[in-house]
Order: structure tokens, then sequence, then C-alpha cells
């Protein structure tokens, strides 16, 4: 018997899921109230030859299983690693650029930190592991550890950059679990990192492709082919007896025996309200605070710095708009055309949610006086695009660790019904890549154990494409 699947979301976890279920034999169908697919892996090749990434921007390498899937998906001639100008890692703080280089004593080495806070950090591998088990913020797990000048300069704005978050409001159970393991693993987080034999740079594992990020949602869109029906809002779902009712704007009602949802945490829990009020209270306490994207296009000889990193980080010092910039034409080739350079700049998040919603040219005035000041950009870009994304990267805030626990229960609490995203696993394109994999071997094994629970009766009839 073929299981009927309906996947609600054509993000990248959405189409790995469905991908991960048509590979396995179900009759797949993925609803996506967008005109494209992706989620917010958006890369646009800008007039002039410049191509803008509009959300994620990187792969990391080193990710379990990575580089078997971008083989699977045949996708590795056209794979672009890091450019031999990535030297070092720049942070911004009080209006000065700081270069650090990504040597892994870089911090040690610089003046950056204060020598009181480099021998904190390098105490950090006789302090004890916590027994408490109470859930800390990123901030207080890491001044714990590495000293509150560390967590500071160092954490606060990598949380700032990573999930456009606050370091005081994100959970280190969530947001990094990593080091949660290693702590209790080995005592200490240097000694976890040790033993682990990472490499001497990191930052060298992040790749991407010549067409950008959106290369891999395209792959895995290509495969799902016409059982993706973009431009489909669905509305509401019905638990039946045995299945579920798909109801959609203007697209009609479609069944299904099992549902995923990928979509936003606000959406899930629109949908989930009358299905699972626990998993829709839940989703409704994960924010998403605004983000805005500045991309800005120069010829070589209007910057002044040399842009010999992946780009730089802010702290929370007064009065600073950007909270990271990527140099997007040093980090991969291609990125701009020949003679000039793209800048990349994300501001609002957490700390100043404000500043998204500012219209296209008092953003870019703000922007490019920051961008002035600290790397000597002069005159007015060759090339604007602002993108705004009214609801940005979910934030794991405290709490998170038990709403982990409560949303994946969901299919315990109503059989057939998964949860995928960003929110779960991770918010990189590899976490989502794994998360939608990962939920597709749940419901395919759910769906297994209903058949056995009902005998392989005959299902009623499946899902009409031809409806849409």
């Amino acid at each position: 018997m073929t299981h009927r699947v309906a996947v609600i979301g054509g993000g990248i976890s959405g189409l790995a899921t469905a991908e991960s279920l048509l590979r396995q034999g179900c009759d797949v169908t993925v609803f996506e109230r967008q005109v494209r697919t992706g989620g917010n892996a958006i890369s646009e090749v800008l007039p002039g030859g410049f191509l803008m990434e509009h959300g994620p921007t990187t792969i990391n390498a080193s990710f379990p299983g990575i580089a078997e899937e971008v083989d699977r998906l045949g996708l590795t001639a056209g794979q672009v690693e890091l450019g031999s100008g990535v030297r070092n890692r720049f942070l911004h703080d009080r209006g000065r650029l700081f270069g650090i280089s990504t040597h892994p004593l870089g911090f040690l080495m610089s003046s950056y930190l204060s020598p009181f806070a480099r021998l904190r950090f390098l105490s950090e591998i006789m302090r004890p592991r916590q027994t408490d088990a109470s859930e800390e913020t990123v901030h207080a797990f890491v001044a714990r550890r590495f000293g509150r000048e560390f967590a500071d300069k160092v954490i606060e704005p990598m949380c700032a950059g990573i999930f456009m978050g606050d370091s005081e409001q994100l959970s280190v159970s969530a947001a990094f679990p990593k080091l949660i393991e290693l702590e209790q693993r080995f005592g200490s987080i240097m000694r976890g990192v040790i033993a682990a034999k990472r490499g001497s740079e990191p930052g060298r594992a992040l790749f991407s492709w010549r067409q950008g990020i959106a290369t891999l949602p395209n792959a895995l869109a290509a495969l799902l082919n016409t059982r993706i029906h973009t431009g489909v809002a669905v509305t509401k779902i019905i638990r039946r007896a045995r299945g579920f009712d798909i109801v959609t704007a203007r697209n009609g009602k479609h069944q299904a025996d099992a549902v995923v949802l990928a979509v936003q945490p606000h959406v899930a829990a629109s949908l989930l309200e009358t299905l699972d009020p626990e998993g829709t209270d839940a989703l409704a306490h994960i924010p998403a605070p605004p983000i805005g994207v500045v991309f800005l296009g120069y010829r070589r000889e209007q910057v002044a710095h040399a842009l010999d990193g992946l780009g730089y980080l802010s702290t929370r010092s007064a009065g600073q708009v950007i909270s990271g910039a990527q140099f997007n034409s040093t980090m991969f080739p291609g990125r701009a055309p020949e003679g000039n350079v793209a800048i990349s700049c994300y501001v609002g998040g957490a700390r100043n949610p404000d500043l998204a919603g500012l219209d296209d040219d008092a953003l870019t005035d703000v922007v490019r006086g920051e961008l002035a000041d600290l790397i000597g950009v002069r005159g007015p870009p060759v090339i604007r695009r602002v993108r705004r994304w009214p609801r940005g990267l979910p934030h794991a805030t405290l709490g998170q660790k038990n709403r982990l626990v409560t949303l994946r229960a969901t299919s315990q609490r109503v059989e057939g019904l998964y949860l995928t995203g960003n929110y779960l696993d991770g918010v990189s394109v590899a976490n989502c890549l794994a998360s939608g994999q990962a939920t597709a071997a749940s419901a395919l094994s759910g769906l297994e154990r209903i058949s056995r629970r009902l005998g392989n009766k005959k299902q009623g009839s499946g899902f009409n494409s031809a409806s849409i």
C-alpha cells in the first residue's frame, strides 16, 4: 500500500522531508503558499553580475553526512570553497574593527581581549562541570566557563551573527547543545575540543555553490517536480478517523494519511490550534524578530579595507547598527564582477528590531555610514538591494528545552502529524536538511505502524493532484 503524505511548506526542511519520503515509495505532495520553493534560501543574480544571498550563505562541510548528500544530489561539481583571501575574523567593538587571525590561538595572540580575559579563557580547562541541571542562557554558560569578557566580546556578537539573537536570552542547551555535551562528557569545553581533534581552521569547512545556496533547494525541488504545488495556502487541517483533510484557501480539500508541517512556528501554531493546543502553546512562545539584509556592491577602489575575512560581527556597543556583515566577494568566487566587491549587512533581530522596518533609503544610509567609519567605504554603491524578513530566524530562548520536548511528541498526541523546521534542530542549512530527513524516517515508521494496526486494510481514495 502506498502511503499518502502531505508536506506543508516548501523550504529546505520540507523539501528534504518530501524528497526522502518519495525515494522510499510514498505518494508525496508539497503545498507551498509562496510562488517559489526554498524558503529564505534565495540566491539572486543582480544586474552587472553581482550575486545576492537573501538568506543563508554557507554550508558546513564538517556536518555529518553532508558530503555524501551533496554527492547524491549531483552537486559536488558546482561546489565552491572559501576564498584564499579569508585570513582573519573581524569584531567590531566601540567604533573600532579588530582583526583576529583564524589560527586556533588567534584570540590569545590578539590584543582584542585583555590579558586577564585571556588568562581566564585558558583556565577553563580546570573548571569543574556544572552539576545543576537548570537551563542556562548562552551568555551565563560562557561567562561561567570562560569569563564575562569573553562572553561579552566574542559570544554575544556570535549569537547576534548566527541567530540575530541575544546571548542573554538564548538557551545554551537549545542554541549550542554541543557545548553542554562537551562539558558533561569531558568536564571542559577545551578538553573536549582537543579530544575531538578538530581542524586548525574550522571556518574553512564552509562552502557554497557557484550559483549560490539556492542550488540545494532547487535540486530537491527538481526531484519532486510536479508533486510541488506553489501558490497554495493551507488554512486548516482536519483530523479524520483515518488520516487528514487538508483545506486550502482556493484549491479545495485534499486527503492524506500523514501530514508534515514544515512551516514557520507562528504558521504551525495557527494550523495546530484545534488539533494540538499543547503544541500550539509551545510554538507561540518561539520569537522570530524581523531582519533586514542590505546588499551593497562597490568598485574595489571605493573600499579602503582589505576585506580579508568572512566579514565582521558587532558587540552590543551603543550606537552600532549592523549586527554582522559578510564580505561576499572575498568568501566565494562569482559574487561580484571583476574589479568590484560585494558586502551584505544584517540589521534588526533581537537587538534592534525596529531598524528592519526603516525604508530602503533610510536603512541604506545608516548602514553606509557605519561602513564608511569601519572599512573606509566612499561614494554611492554601484548596486543596492534591501531584503526584509518580517519574521526572522527563530530564537531558542529560555524554556526552549521543554518546548522541544513538547513539540517532538506531536505525533504521540496527534497520530500521523509531524513537525520539522529550523526551530527544532538548528537554523543552519545542514541542520534543516538533516531535520527533514529524520522527520521523513519518523513519518514512514509511524505510517507503517498504523498500517499494521489496521491490518493493511485498503485506505480511501488517493490525493487528486489534478484538482489543483
